[in-house]
């Protein structure tokens, strides 16, 4: 595909600065929008136009589309299931962000709008066994989502779906499913688990007290999503010609006591386990059933979560030392 101007609403994120780094490699032109101050950005390049923008206001989603073909809207307040579970109503109000975003979007005439939504808009009650059949798209309806952050994921994905019926639009939506790689958050409370547990790992490697909590029973199962893949499935289906939601997420299914198995093995120890039953640990089963995206794409997220952890928890471990021989030197 030729060269496009593109915006990337919440690029100074996780994912979003993955996302705008391989579309700079691509020798696009790229606007990278996020509320954060510059210095909390989790990625930087000089190469894209960077703007700190609040996009829950008209004039700043206006500002952040302005003149692109392309619009991938990644912003959200969100985090782990420690803040999501904790913080519903402030991730409802990303609402404003999205509904202000296919407005601007609609009035500047951009070409496409791809939303990223969450395996969180999923039916709790088809999650309640860790044995989990693995998630399709249908199962999104009769509604019944994860409180907060799973509302305003399916009530924005609604709006999409409705903003392309009335007005033309066309927007692409892709469920993420617990995405992780380096580059990211791994503490302060926002961390999703592989974070966590890399985290609490080194904690515990460094600090010689071999022990570590985690949260539920360790039964509860998930897949965990390798970066990469996540950016490359996402601009296929931006690209591409499917216009419904789309699974977008690893169908290696483990539990979280395989996951610590896993992060143990990369540190070379053995940790005691102390399970806190009254942290947050939200559905006990989740999965991506990947049917629909082979048949549209021929293609899956196919990284081995043991590859990807071993690239995280190295990068996460070189963070924590840089920290700590920074603290130690002042």
């Amino acid at each position: 595909m030729k060269p496009s101007k593109i915006v990337v609403c919440g690029g100074g994120g996780f994912i979003g600065g993955h996302l705008v780094a391989d579309l700079l490699r691509q020798g696009n032109q790229v606007r990278s929008v996020d509320v954060k101050p510059f210095e909390e950005w989790f990625q930087m390049f000089p190469e894209s136009e960077n703007l700190q923008l609040d996009l829950r206001e008209k004039e700043s989603c206006e500002r952040a589309v302005a003149d692109v073909d392309l619009v991938y809207d990644l912003a959200a307040d969100m985090g782990g299931m420690g803040f999501i579970e904790n913080n519903k109503a402030l991730c409802m109000l990303s609402v404003l962000i999205n509904t202000r975003m296919l407005m601007a979007t609609k009035g500047a005439g951009a070409n496409r709008y791809f939303y990223a939504s969450s395996a969180c808009v999923y039916a709790t009650d088809k999650q309640t066994d860790p044995d989990v059949t693995a998630l399709k798209e249908e199962d999104a309806y009769p509604a019944m989502p994860e409180d907060g952050y799973g509302w305003e994921k399916l009530f924005s994905e609604r709006m999409c779906r409705h903003f392309r019926e009335d007005f033309g639009i066309t927007t692409r939506v892709a469920r993420y499913h617990n995405v992780y790689g380096p580059h990211g958050t791994y503490d302060g409370g926002r961390e999703k688990a592989p974070a966590a547990i890399c985290r609490k790992v080194i904690e515990a490697k460094l600090s010689g007290k071999h022990e570590i909590e985690i949260w539920g029973d360790g039964k509860q199962t998930r897949s965990f999503q390798w970066i990469d893949d996540c950016v490359k499935g996402t601009q296929m289906i931006m690209n591409g010609d499917y216009a419904e939601p789309l699974n977008l997420g690893s169908s290696e299914l483990v539990t979280i006591n395989q996951l610590v198995d896993l992060a143990e093995d990369i540190a070379g120890l053995k940790l005691k386990r102390r399970y806190n039953l009254s942290a947050p640990k939200g559905v006990n089963g989740r999965n991506s059933d990947n049917t629909l995206i082979r048949k549209i794409y021929n293609w899956e997220p196919s990284t081995r979560l043991r590859d990807g952890l071993e690239r995280t928890y190295r990068w996460i471990h070189d963070q924590m030392i840089s920290a700590k021989t920074l603290q130690s030197v002042s």
